[in-house]
C-alpha cells in the first residue's frame, strides 16, 4: 500500500486530467450517438437527458452488473416518454457495434504485433506445440459450425438465433438514414478510449514511453477485466499487469498504473452519474415548465 501511494503522489496529474477529458468527450459522443437510433422511430431524444442517462447508466453498472443498460432505457421511458422496449432495443444494438469495435481493436493488434506476440509465446511454449492448438482449435470451429448448422436441438435453435440476431443487428445500423454519423461516433467512441488509456500511460515514469503492443494488449486486457466484473472493481490493475508483464514492465509501475487508470475513470463516473442522477428530476421539471408557459 505505500509503494502504491507512493506513486499517486508522484503521478503527473496533468496527463491524468486529460485522460478523465477524453473519457468524458467519449460519453458525450455516446450520449450524442443515441439520438440517430432513437429519433427515427418517431421520438425526439433530448441530449441531456441522453448525457444523463448515459453517466447514470455507468454508475449503476458498479452494483449490479448490466443493470445500467436496464436503467438507461428506464429513464428515457420517463423523461422522454420512449417505450422501455424500444429504447433497451437500441441500447442492445448499440452494444453489437461496440462488440464489432472490439473485435476490430483484437484483429487489428494481431495484425501490427503478430510477430512480437508469436515470438512472445515462442520463448515460453514448444513452437509445434502453439501450431497444433491453433489448427486444433481451427479444426474444433469448423465441426462446431457444421454440428450447429445441422442440428435441430434447443441449444444449437439457440446459438443460430444468437448469431442471426447478431448479424441482423449490425446490419440494422447501415439501414439507417444517418448511418455514417453512428459509425463516425462509433469510431470516435473508440478512438477516445484508446487515447484515454494511451495519455494516462504518461503519468507513471515507469510506464511512460511503452510500445505500442503494450498499450493496445493492455488495453484489451483491462477492456475484458471490465466487461466480466462490476467497472473492473479489483480486476482491472491484476488485468493491466499481467499485460505489461509481457513486456518487462515491474510489477510495482503496472499495479500502480492500473490503479491510477482505474480510479481516476470511477471518480469520474462517480462524480458525473451522481450529479446526473440528482440534475435528471430538476432539469426535465423546468423543461416541463418551459414547454407548458
Amino acid at each position: 500500500m505505500s509503494e502504491l501511494l507512493s506513486y499517486f503522489k508522484e503521478a503527473n496529474y496533468t496527463w491524468i486530467g486529460l485522460g478523465v477529458l477524453l473519457g468524458v468527450l467519449s460519453h458525450l459522443s455516446r450520449a450524442y450517438r443515441w439520438k440517430f437510433m432513437i429519433n427515427p422511430m418517431g421520438y425526439k431524444l433530448h441530449i441531456p437527458n441522453s448525457f444523463m442517462a448515459v453517466m447514470a447508466a455507468y454508475l449503476i453498472n458498479y452494483t449490479i452488473p448490466r443493470a445500467g443498460e436496464i436503467s438507461r432505457a428506464s429513464i428515457v421511458a420517463n423523461y422522454e416518454g420512449i417505450p422501455f422496449e424500444k429504447g433497451f432495443g437500441t441500447i442492445v444494438a448499440e452494444r453489437i457495434a461496440d462488440l464489432v469495435m472490439m473485435l476490430l481493436i483484437i484483429a487489428i493488434t494481431l495484425f501490427l504485433e503478430f510477430e512480437y506476440i508469436y515470438d512472445f509465446f515462442a520463448e515460453r511454449f514448444d513452437p509445434n506445440k502453439i501450431l497444433i492448438g491453433v489448427a486444433g482449435l481451427i479444426v474444433i470451429s469448423i465441426v462446431f459450425v457444421l454440428f450447429i448448422r445441422r442440428s435441430n436441438s434447443k441449444l444449437a435453435l439457440k446459438i443460430k438465433g444468437f448469431v442471426v440476431g447478431l448479424i441482423e443487428g449490425v446490419l440494422s445500423i447501415f439501414k439507417m438514414k444517418q448511418k455514417w454519423a453512428f459509425v463516425g461516433h462509433t469510431l470516435f467512441i473508440w478512438l477516445m478510449y484508446v487515447l484515454m488509456f494511451y495519455v494516462t500511460t504518461f503519468a507513471v515514469d515507469e510506464t511512460s514511453g511503452i510500445p505500442l503492443a503494450a498499450i493496445l494488449i493492455g488495453f484489451i486486457s483491462g477492456s475484458f477485466s471490465i466487461a466480466a466484473t462490476n467497472g473492473g472493481v479489483g480486476s482491472y490493475p491484476v488485468a493491466i499487469f499481467l499485460a505489461f508483464s509481457i513486456f518487462g514492465i515491474a510489477e510495482d509501475a503496472g499495479m500502480a498504473f492500473g490503479w491510477i487508470m482505474w480510479t481516476a475513470q470511477t471518480l469520474m463516473v462517480i462524480v458525473l452519474g451522481g450529479l446526473s442522477l440528482l440534475f435528471l428530476p430538476i432539469y426535465n421539471k423546468n423543461r416541463e415548465k418551459t414547454q407548458t408557459s
